[in-house]
């Protein structure tokens, strides 16, 4: 990172051990702004990567943690800020302006190479809250009779003879616990299997609301098999011409994205979900491989990966690169494929 001579009352620091209060010179090298608040992104294997910088005032900054920064040393701070440097960091920068206005372009009418005037931007604005169900839409979902468990064994006395429902309600049985990640996922793939395979509208989504109605709680782990439920009931309402009670399933499914109260990293996470949202894996390489191999049992597992990514992808209404009706026919296609 290049930086410009520095002044006598700035000093170098590594961009991870930033920290509230300090005044940091901005990337146009002409003004510094005070840190309101310092969050650190890591990577997946858990080291610092990206340092997101509010600044008072409106704005903030990603800078590569491993980067090098100035500062204003703390006799500055205390008091002996430039007046130049005063004031928010999103007002217009004119550095060769004099009293009365006007570059040394204006006065002397040629262009001695001075910099030209520099805007620091906010962030644009945090993406629409969406709400979360109201009364209203939780009326549309039936209530719950008997117990979780009842519900498995009404499932298991309709298919009496498949082995895949036989399996998973024998685990269920035994009792639903839906702080365990194990068992709500088999209950989603019970779900799954009564409608992919079993082709049973009705108790697929019995079973998924059992998990349809769980808040999250900030456990990815365990929203993963919720969030598979709930992109299942939507596809199966929407085919069934349930669309209001299809809305509210994809509601609940969107719920979390509504959850950070910081709006910087608001912001950020919409981008990274977009990008994940126009860029899915559908697994083309490990299907085409199974194809190639002659190893149905493969292609049909990686198959299943896929309808399940569709149908994460229609209940967000599609994507900036795969609208809701091309959507469709791949999900009609997989669900052939998987089913023959």
């Amino acid at each position: 990172m290049t930086h410009p001579p520095a002044a006598p009352n700035y000093i170098e620091q590594q961009a991870g051990s930033l920290q509230s209060g300090d005044h940091l010179l901005l990337p146009d090298g002409n003004r510094s702004a005070e840190i309101q608040r310092v969050d650190v992104e890591t990577d997946d294997f858990g080291t610092p990567a990206m340092v997101l910088a509010t600044l008072t005032g409106g704005g903030g900054l990603r800078i590569a943690a491993a980067s090098t920064v100035l500062i204003l040393e703390a006799a500055a701070e205390a008091g002996e800020l430039p007046a130049e440097d005063a004031g928010s960091p999103l007002q217009l920068v004119e550095p060769d302006a004099d009293e009365g206005g006007g570059s040394r372009q204006d006065r002397d009418g040629e262009d001695d190479g001075a910099a030209p005037a520099v805007v620091v931007p906010p962030f644009p604005s945090v993406p629409p809250v969406v709400s979360g169900p109201s009364d209203e839409d939780l009326g549309l979902i039936p209530a719950l009779e008997g117990t979780p468990e009842s519900v498995v064994e009404a499932v298991a006395e309709a298919h009496p003879s498949s082995v895949g429902v036989l399996l998973l309600s024998e685990r269920l049985a035994k009792g639903i616990n839906t702080k365990s990640g194990s068992c709500l996922k088999d209950l989603s793939d019970l779900a799954q299997e009564l409608f992919i395979v079993l082709k049973d509208a009705e108790n697929a989504l019995a079973v998924a609301d059992l998990l349809n109605v769980l808040p999250f709680d900030g456990n990815r782990g365990r929203w993963t098999s919720v969030e598979a439920s709930l992109a299942l009931s939507s596809y199966i309402c929407r085919q069934l011409g349930q669309e209001e009670r299809a809305a509210v399933y994809e509601k609940f499914l969107r719920a979390p994205d509504s959850m950070e109260t910081d709006q910087f990293k608001a912001r950020i996470n919409a981008k990274v979900r977009q990008r994940s949202l126009n860029e899915p894996n559908l697994y083309d390489k490990e299907i085409f491989r199974a194809m190639d191999n002659s190893n149905p049992d493969a292609e049909r597992e990686w198959r299943l990966l896929r309808l399940e990514a569709l149908l994460f992808l229609r209940a967000h209404g599609g994507s900036e690169t795969i609208g809701a009706p091309e959507l469709d026919r791949r999900i009609g296609n997989e669900l052939e494929s998987v089913r023959s």
